[in-house]
């Protein structure tokens, strides 16, 4: 066989169920020999989309994502995909073609070094030199990129290793168990819980994983100590629970920093600094400690520096640190519950203000009781991402899929797609910006072509929202934010979708209720109104204050 004809065999023995992207010519053998497999080819309008496309299949199916380009070009618009999937812990594999590496008569046409340039922002990045290599090539890579913490490889194959006669040699693939803490490490753990007075539990995007919830949940239960979130960590445990003092989607003085102050132990269960920092840790004496729990060792700068590792499979050890440790009776959650209570007061403002253009804590408001809890969001990267996370209560994981480590704009119709894709039996809705959606607009035509029921809220200001708050914040005068948009009806009608401009808050009320429970692609062209950012986020400055 070919090895192009090996390659596939080895994706198929991996399990893969479809691959995401644009094929060139030197891809054509790889091409021709997907015709005949169990795998799907799904076109996409941009390289830059399949990648994001592959890595939220990866996040969501705990899968490798799989998205293929051609050379130059075509794998130089992944860079941006893989260093999402890279820096959210999503396994992805990106595989792309090259020129012929042994004899070619176009100079260096076209041809850069794609797996120097990727080295950076994935974990794994090899040319495929020798066809007979392709089996234990791609087995391994599989495992780098599922390998704790998940992230991106890369395989580029020249067309003329493509085309070359080998024989088949498939690696069975093996699954692995992680190791878990020492008994040693568990009791220091437990020691430091219970000598404690105000210990809070955090939960970040490393323990967002199926097999973590119920450990985590029945953590909770059992010793009653209050928990908050990243906001990648969001809906591990359901944040309608009572003892949950929500996400931290702020940097500070929300009412949540507030509790997260007050900790003297802070149990750090699954995040780590690629993640925006919930909180920052001081160097000094009587200042809080942190137990890091995670799959690895904790990065120590000078924000984050536990004094306690508790290594390996976190479900294992959260086990076991449950099943050993007394509830205390000097144990104080007071400040929390108190915190509990005012965060819920000021979660609830806003949300029946009827005013149009609409406020994006009501516009949220409206989606949360219009989607059921196993329904799912995707954002892409705006303003409108801290009220999400603030506001939006996830009952299940996943439920709500945002980027808060690469933050990268264009993701979040890709995301949807992906969604959909996997879980075609859930309502989703994509929330974007009208800047983060023309960044990858042009998928829609793939939703459209896929036959896919999905809803496109486009949160239009017609700026750059987030930036000229910041700016107008510093004391910058607004300059270079202001957009030009097109005609969001006429440009989704045009795709095959339909585009819909409410112009009142009961109006869209009433449309996303038929876009969702409806058919086909929808989208959504709804002004929206900024101008409370700045007060609603003065406000929180005196959190404090309400807590003292």
């Amino acid at each position: 066989m070919k090895t192009s004809d090996l390659f596939v065999k080895a994706l198929e023995n991996e399990g893969v169920e479809y691959i995401f992207g644009i094929p060139g010519e030197e891809n054509l053998d790889f091409l021709d020999s997907l015709r005949d497999s169990s795998i799907t080819l799904i076109l996409t309008r941009h390289e830059q989309a399949a990648g994001f496309i592959a890595a939220t299949y990866g996040r969501l199916t705990g899968k490798v994502g799989v998205c293929l380009s051609t050379l130059g070009p075509g794998a130089t618009n992944f860079s941006t995909a893989a260093a999402y999937a890279q820096l959210c812990g999503f396994p992805m594999m990106i595989i792309t073609g090259q020129k012929p590496i042994k004899k070619s008569k176009q100079g260096r046409f076209q041809i850069v070094d794609i797996v120097a340039l990727m080295r950076p922002v994935t974990k794994y990045a090899k040319q495929v030199s020798n066809g007979n290599n392709v089996p234990a090539m791609v087995r391994d890579a599989f495992k780098v990129a599922t390998t704790e913490r998940p992230g991106a490889v890369l395989i580029e194959l020249p067309e003329d290793i493509a085309e070359e006669e080998v024989s088949e040699n498939i690696y069975p693939v093996q699954t692995f168990e992680y190791a878990v803490a020492s008994p040693t490490s568990i009791a220091n753990a437990i020691a430091m819980i219970e000598k404690a007075k105000q210990p809070l539990l955090l939960i970040g995007a490393g323990a967002n994983r199926s097999n973590i919830c119920t450990p985590l949940l029945d953590f909770v239960e059992k010793t009653k100590i209050p928990f908050f979130s990243t906001q990648m960590g969001k809906g591990v445990i359901d944040e309608n629970h009572p003892l949950c003092l929500g996400c931290a989607a702020l940097s500070a003085k929300d009412f949540v920093h507030c509790a997260i102050e007050k900790a003297d132990l802070i149990i750090n269960v699954g995040h780590d600094v690629i993640e925006k920092p919930p909180f920052f840790m001081e160097n000094e004496e009587g200042a809080q400690k942190v137990i890091h729990v995670n799959f690895f060792p904790s990065e120590v700068d000078d924000t984050y520096f536990p004094q306690l590792d508790v290594l390996g499979d976190i479900a294992c050890n959260i086990a076991m640190i449950k099943e050993k440790i007394q509830v205390q009776a000097h144990w104080d959650f007071d400040y929390y519950m108190r915190t509990i209570v005012e965060i819920e007061k000021h979660l609830c403002k806003y949300t029946e203000d009827t005013r149009f253009p609409i406020l994006p804590q009501r516009a949220l408001y409206i989606i949360q009781h219009t989607l059921n809890d196993d329904d799912i969001v995707t954002l892409d990267n705006g303003m409108y991402k801290i009220w999400f996370a603030r506001n939006y209560k996830c009952t299940k994981s996943h439920t709500l899929l945002l980027d808060n480590a690469l933050a990268t704009m264009g993701a979040g119709l890709p995301s949807g797609i992906a969604a959909k894709i996997v879980h075609p039996e859930k309502h989703v809705l994509t929330v974007a910006g009208d800047g983060g959606f023309m960044m990858n607009s042009q998928e829609l035509e793939t939703a459209v072509r896929l036959g896919l029921h999905l809803t496109v809220i486009i949160l239009n200001d017609n700026a750059f929202g987030m930036i000229r708050w910041k700016q107008v914040g510093q004391g910058f005068e607004d300059y270079g934010l202001t957009l030009g948009n097109p005609d969001f009806v006429a440009y989704a009608n045009a795709y095959g979708a339909t585009g819909h401009r409410p112009s009142s808050d009961e109006e869209f009320k009433e449309t996303l209720l038929a876009c969702i429970n409806g058919s086909g692609v929808n989208v959504i062209d709804l002004a929206v109104d900024y101008s409370l950012n700045t007060s609603i986020l003065t406000e929180l400055l005196d959190a404090k204050q309400c807590m003292i």
